[in-house]
């Protein structure tokens, strides 16, 4: 086995889904041997025609018990590494590093009553996984999902969402988990309009979720487009909310893998 080989496993699609021109969804075998914490991401690699492999960073979707890996992709025009991932079809092999990284993990917090989840596009990804483990469940009296999209029909995995807290593990905990969708560029009924920092400044989104974000209870994860993983970071900083660090524990974690 080559030094490349021992790097990566090859694993077959099993499931390829549009959900609109720009996202879709696909879900892969998985190695036996694959272990990840939920909220973390692995590298896929796809191989060119000219044989040479492009790799890209993704979220499971997927709880850590589940047999297969779930990924949620939106198709960049032109990038080298969606045009290649948005034509792969089931049956046909995709890279997947052996080993899983990143922070948005149970362990970023060692105390909190609220988790706040904010995603933006496909970074709604590590939340679902988070969401399928039962000790964030335990761990939190109130979980808040907010998922920011431009129009209502890019919001993924509603069945998915809704169907958490029918889960026979999870049916206790229902009453904890409260789904905030935001559509930016429509009004869309049974959602709010705008950004995730304007609707924080403005307090509509606090205001929606009936609980406020203090230093004191919440703790928030974000995960998405890097300038509002800025942009928010700015605002919770200037509630007295910091980064979590392993060295420093603090009320906010992030993902930028961008």
């Amino acid at each position: 086995m080559t030094a490349s080989a021992q790097k990566y496993t090859r694993q077959t699609l099993l499931d390829v889904q549009p959900l609109t021109p720009g996202l879709f969804t696909l879900r892969t075998t998985r190695d036996p041997g694959f272990r990840f914490r939920a909220g973390q991401f692995a590298r896929l690699g796809v191989t060119k025609a000219d044989g040479s492999v492009v790799w890209r960073a993704y979220s499971m979707v997927s709880s850590p018990f589940d047999e297969y890996l779930d990924f949620f992709s939106v198709v960049v025009p032109g990038g080298e590494f969606t045009t290649q991932l948005s034509r792969l079809r089931e049956g046909d092999s995709l890279l997947v590093d052996r080993q899983a990284f990143g922070y948005l993990t149970l362990d970023r917090f060692v105390d909190g009553r609220d988790l706040w989840l904010m995603a933006t596009g496909t970074g709604i990804a590590p939340f679902l996984s988070l969401l399928q483990d039962f000790d964030v469940w335990e761990k939190f009296e109130r979980i808040k999902l907010v998922y920011s999209v431009r129009e209502a029909r890019d919001v993924a995995y509603p069945d998915l969402i809704a169907g958490l807290t029918q889960r026979d593990y999870l049916r206790e905990h229902a009453g904890k988990l409260q789904f905030i969708p935001i559509v930016t560029r429509e009004q869309h009924p049974g959602t709010l309009q705008g950004r995730i920092t304007q609707l924080i400044a403005n307090g509509d989104l606090e205001k929606a979720a009936g609980l406020e974000l203090t230093p004191e209870h919440s703790r928030v994860m974000l995960c998405g487009n890097p300038q509002m993983i800025d942009d928010t970071r700015q605002l919770l900083k200037q509630r007295g909310m910091q980064l979590s660090l392993s060295r420093r524990p603090g009320q906010v974690a992030v993902e930028n893998y961008w």
